[in-house]
């Protein structure tokens, strides 16, 4: 099926998501938020997909990292564990940092997680341990970079963050003060990406 498109990234979508044009073809494709961050409106990329089929839906996951895309099919593989929860583990902590907690047990770092409590997270560890293993990340690329998206105006980043956060899982008064506290250093965020980064590290603890 279809496997890796590149093309003209056409239109981004809150929350984490794109419209991707080649050979006159559209694609909605979603994505995690470290790839979703490093797409450029307007500009060509590759997108590693994996088209998911539901009995009512039929959906395109992208990541611009392949190894990233094999930690999402490794993921889906677990009972109980969905594609979109996949792509909120995938949005919370990159795949290099989901490997690294699996290999220290961190229980507490998968519970962060939106959807996943301690005994779902007790099972992740059993289970990704040896899906994981042999899956090589870029231990490197904990941090990630992107070019911002042009908003005019600071209530609309902040509309649009929250909408992010509440689809990943969080309730709606939990994504306002993590985006409370946030911004509460002074800092200024000209970007969704921006903000939605700063409130996920908020979300997390780390």
């Amino acid at each position: 099926m279809i496997g890796l498109i590149t093309g003209q990234v056409q239109y981004l979508m809150a929350p984490m998501a794109c419209i991707m044009t080649t050979s006159g073809v559209g694609y909605d494709i979603e994505l995690p938020l470290p790839s979703f961050c490093q797409l450029h409106l307007n500009e060509q990329a590759s997108i590693w997909t994996h088209f998911h089929v539901r009995e009512d839906a039929q959906l395109l996951f992208g990541f611009i990292d392949r190894k990233e895309r094999d930690v999402f099919r490794q993921l889906i593989k677990i009972n109980g564990v969905g594609a979109k929860m996949a792509l909120a583990m995938l949005s919370a902590m990159s795949a290099a940092e989901l490997k690294m907690h699996v290999e220290q047990e961190s229980e507490t770092a998968l519970t962060r997680i939106p959807g996943i409590g301690k005994k779902t997270a007790q099972r992740l560890l059993i289970e990704l341990k040896d899906k994981l293993k042999n899956i090589e990340v870029d231990n490197t690329s904990l941090e990630f970079t992107h070019q911002p998206i042009v908003v005019s105006h600071e209530g609309s980043i902040v509309a649009e963050v929250e909408g992010a956060l509440i689809s990943l899982g969080y309730k709606e008064r939990e994504a306002q003060q993590a985006i409370k506290a946030a911004k509460s250093n002074g800092d200024v965020f000209a970007d969704t990406q921006g903000l939605l980064k700063a409130t996920l590290k908020q979300l997390s603890g780390f």
